[in-house]
């Protein structure tokens, strides 16, 4: 049986069996299912290709190698996107809420497996990026190419993309909470029952199949020891600033190295300039390759001498004040690291490194501390609480942050503080960045509909179809009584007056010849060109719905022209637009 009579069949089966809200449960645990699977697999060939190149033969040239192979991970990178591929592929979370702005949540089935082997060669080959991003990604593919062949409308689809985005995120962190969590602040999917519900079904399956397949090995070893203490209140305000500082640090750097790689056209001049940059960042300071997970155990572990093994400050390791300093440094360059990456044509995404920041972050906080006796704290707590508040901060995501830490701690002691540096940390970053590295180009194009519904509905709507074209045209010559003979066999108040070559050159209202259609005397000595007006303003069908809106507030007016390549087209009323607006806001709540 072919694969189409099989999808047929089932369909058929759906349609007398089980109503539509089932028919998406059933969806959300399928698309749970294959994010848990595509996690485990981009995990696994990750580390596979890092230990076959860190662990086998790279004792005596280790340093040498961690030059060298970022610059071949983005080269293999780029020619499997321009010579296999063919095709565009998007970075992680912002390409996804592209697809749910402008794409009607329709993302092309390659994305399906283009971002697994992307970010393998980009973050195996020691990309200083994260898997995270590339996850959602496919699974927010799975879960729209599933909900196309599910044959469910569009809000279906995009609350299956959402399953997909969660679903990665639980098969990553077995932290099914929090990606729920992650697919309503960051994907912004409604809160409501009809969306709840497929979400935590995505999750758990997603969470148990990489589970069952993985078994119980995590990305970090901690446990919590050390409570949290009233005293360390304002520490962990204190904490929640310096996170969001460092968080509008990683934005400004990674917008500003983006635009200036931007500006090189040819992508192996992009490649090679970005190569050698990110190699020689990574042939200092080793900890920079690849997602810097390793580095954020060895903190958590108090084992920071670790993290110095293999670089050129190894000497200095044992001087606190001077490991601090490096420290420091590692902050500053990993942010280089990651938009470098980016720039140079890799494939990843900002999670990972928003976490290696925090963790850094909150580590040289707590050292700082503690070493000029102003508080003894808990370090490993701080990293922990850092790496939320610079998830909150870079992500706008707080209420992610605070559930993903305490997930990956298996316990909530530490929600306190968590919720007091992230909020403190999303306000702070908040206040000098408007928009988070996810949605900022997106908000510079006018295209991020999904944290605004307004423009949401303004989206789904076609211009194309609301135009009007029954009005009857006349020509600036004709005179009066011509007109009239016009205006009686028409059902329509304005009358667009057109030259020879069919361009709108003003238009007559009903209201403007009222007092005198009627006089017979003027019917020849008053031509269409005497009683024409201008019109407010026009519209193209090039143009946005929120463009169209924005005339009609400006003008004041009830019908706005249509014009193609200056070519009258026909009219669009205000009244259509709203009638239109209305119906899919209808859809949205439904």
């Amino acid at each position: 049986m072919s694969n189409r009579k099989l999808i047929t069949r089932i369909l058929l089966w759906r349609r007398r069996k089980i109503n539509t809200k089932q028919w998406i449960m059933i969806l959300s645990i399928v698309v749970g299912f294959a994010a848990g699977i595509s996690a485990v697999i981009m995990k696994n060939l990750v580390h596979l290709v890092q230990s076959l190149l860190t662990h086998s033969f790279v004792k005596d040239y280790h340093n040498y190698l961690y030059f060298i192979y970022p610059i071949v991970g983005i080269f293999l990178t780029l020619i499997f996107i321009k010579y296999i591929l063919k095709q565009k592929v998007g970075h992680g979370i912002p390409s996804t809420l592209y697809a749910i702005s402008t794409k009607r949540s329709i993302i092309a089935r390659y994305n399906m497996y283009a971002s697994v082997v992307a970010s393998v060669l980009t973050v195996g080959f020691g990309g200083s990026v994260g898997l995270e991003g590339p996850a959602v990604s496919t699974s927010s593919a799975i879960g729209s190419n599933i909900g196309r062949l599910g044959k469910v409308n569009y809000k279906a689809t995009t609350l299956l993309l959402g399953c997909g985005a969660a679903g990665a995120m639980a098969g990553i962190f077995n932290a099914p909470i929090a990606a729920i969590v992650f697919a309503l602040e960051v994907i912004m999917l409604d809160l409501t029952a009809g969306s709840l519900i497929p979400l935590l079904l995505a999750s758990v399956s997603a969470a148990l199949t990489s589970r069952f397949i993985a078994g119980d090995s995590v990305l970090f070893n901690v446990e919590i020891t050390e409570f949290f203490k009233l005293s360390d209140t304002p520490y962990f305000v204190l904490l929640g600033v310096f996170s969001g500082l460092v968080s509008v640090y990683f934005s400004k750097v990674y917008w500003s190295i983006e635009a200036r790689f931007d500006r090189i056209k040819s992508p192996f001049q992009r490649l090679w300039i970005g190569g050698v940059i990110l190699g020689g960042l990574i042939f200092f300071i080793p900890p920079l390759y690849g997602e810097g997970f390793l580095t954020i155990n060895e903190l958590l572990t108090g084992n920071y001498i670790n993290i110095f093994d293999g670089s050129v400050f190894f000497e200095y390791r044992e001087n606190l004040i001077v490991a601090i300093g490096l420290l420091f440094l590692m902050m500053a360059f990993k942010a280089m690291a990651t938009a470098v990456t980016f720039g140079a044509g890799g494939v990843g995404g900002i999670f990972a490194p928003s976490l290696f920041l925090g963790s850094t972050a909150g580590f040289v906080f707590a050292k700082i501390l503690n070493y000029f006796n102003f508080i003894n704290v808990s370090e490993k707590n701080f990293i922990l609480v850092g790496m939320g508040g610079l998830l909150a901060g870079v992500l706008h995501a707080p209420l992610t942050a605070l559930f993903l830490i305490a997930e990956i701690t298996a316990s909530y002691e530490l929600i306190t503080p968590l919720m007091l540096t992230a909020a403190t940390s999303f306000l702070t970053a908040k206040y000098f960045v408007p928009h988070s590295l996810y949605t900022m180009q997106l908000a510079k194009r006018g295209e991020l509909i999904t944290h605004d519904k307004d423009k949401a509905v303004l989206t789904l709507m076609k211009l194309h179809s609301e135009v009007e074209m029954d009005f009857k045209t006349v020509l600036p010559e004709m005179t009066l009584g011509e007109l009239v003979k016009v205006v009686a066999k028409s059902h329509r108040n304005i009358f667009p007056v057109l030259d020879e070559d069919g361009m709108l050159v003003g238009i007559v209202l009903l209201d403007d010849i009222r007092k005198i259609m009627f006089d017979p005397s003027l019917y020849d000595s008053i031509t269409v060109a005497d009683v024409m007006s201008d019109f407010p303003d026009c519209v193209s069908s090039m143009d946005t719905m929120d463009s169209v809106m924005s005339k009609f507030q400006k003008t004041g007016a009830w019908n706005l022209p249509v014009i193609d390549n200056k070519k009258y087209v026909g009219f669009v009323s205000k009244s259509k637009l709203f009638n239109a607006y209305r119906k899919i806001l209808m859809d949205f709540s439904e």
